[in-house]
């Protein structure tokens, strides 16, 4: 595998053909949820150290995988899922905020996902990755294209969110989002140095574990895990902490600005990431993962973003402090 490779569910705004931009989406005033604070349903972790990243032979050391450090991260608490439709339709309601991709006003669908009569419309898409296609209308109320909705996806995580917009988000519950050593700390699910959330074994007795891509990437999936796009937020088993779906479904936002080399000479103690960057880091991997090109549902496993960027693929949990 060529471990400068893009990966296959990460698009951003910036790699698409004779795409029209609008203006860079300004900050929008959100008010904060009556419920700022409130921890109910959130999993309290006790931090501690722990080996994080990988040298696995499976790995992208380009992405900065490894090497295998010893990372302390203080309690804090994290969200057993990510956020859904539901959740997020309740943060809209209330504020009457605008996502990035509305404000675009398109977003990055996946070929197979878009209809016959959205997809004579479709001019654009992206260079590295043209199964990404730049849908008009496309955004988190309708993910697959305008004429689609999430009437039956409120279950679902909720997706074509950009860094900004899940920040928003975040702010108005009383939340952030984790750290990368947080999310990791937390995916690992109490296991040292294992492949997965729940072993070094992708399949145990033939059973699937997440929800990515199984057939040819990207022209045929056979959906053998039961999911051609994204599952509700609770499928499969929890890792040993009760978070689900850490590996594959959604990519997940993380607050760190993403480097390659930022973590061989930063502080291991609760590290934040660097201070500046132009991408932010996305954690998890999705649906549409698949050994043969983007084999990063692994717990190590890192990509990247602009904080503008949004596509059907890309969601977020919140976390918050322990104090």
């Amino acid at each position: 595998m060529d471990s400068h490779k893009p990966a296959c569910c990460s698009a951003s705004r910036n790699t698409t053909q004779s795409v029209h931009l609008t203006p860079a989406h300004e900050a929008q005033s959100v008010k904060p949820s009556i419920d700022q604070g409130n921890k109910v349903q959130m999993i309290l972790l006790p931090g501690g150290k722990f080996l994080m990243g990988t040298d696995d032979l499976e790995g992208f050391p380009a992405d900065g995988e490894g090497p295998v450090r010893e990372i302390m991260v203080k309690p804090f608490y994290i969200d057993p899922c990510t956020v859904t439709n539901i959740e997020f339709k309740r943060f809209i309601d209330d504020t009457g905020y605008k996502t990035e991709a509305e404000t675009f006003g398109w977003s990055f669908v996946f070929h197979l996902f878009v209809s016959e009569a959205t997809a004579m419309k479709v001019k654009n898409s992206a260079q590295q990755t043209p199964w990404w296609w730049a849908v008009e209308g496309a955004d988190w109320r309708h993910p697959d294209g305008p004429d689609s909705g999430i009437e039956d996806r409120l279950d679902h995580p909720v997706i074509h969110l950009s860094w900004n917009d899940a920040m928003a988000y975040c702010g108005w519950a009383g939340k952030r989002l984790p750290t990368e050593a947080e999310w990791e700390f937390a995916a690992r699910g109490g296991l040292v140095q294992k492949r997965y959330p729940w072993g070094d074994e992708l399949k145990q007795g033939g059973r699937h574990n997440c929800n990515i891509w199984q057939g040819k990437f990207p022209v045929k999936n056979n959906a053998s895990d039961g999911y051609e796009g994204t599952a509700p937020v609770r499928s499969f088993d929890p890792n040993g902490y009760g978070l689900y779906n850490v590996s594959g479904n959604v990519w997940e936002w993380c607050s760190d600005w993403f480097s390659s080399t930022y973590h061989i000479q930063g502080t291991s103690d609760n590290p934040v990431g660097p201070s500046s960057g132009d991408s932010k880091v996305l954690r998890g991997g999705s649906y549409l993962c698949h050994k043969s090109y983007c084999n990063r549902y692994r717990v190590a496993a890192r990509s990247k973003n602009t904080p503008d960027s949004s596509t059907g693929n890309i969601g977020f949990r919140c976390a918050a402090d322990a104090d």
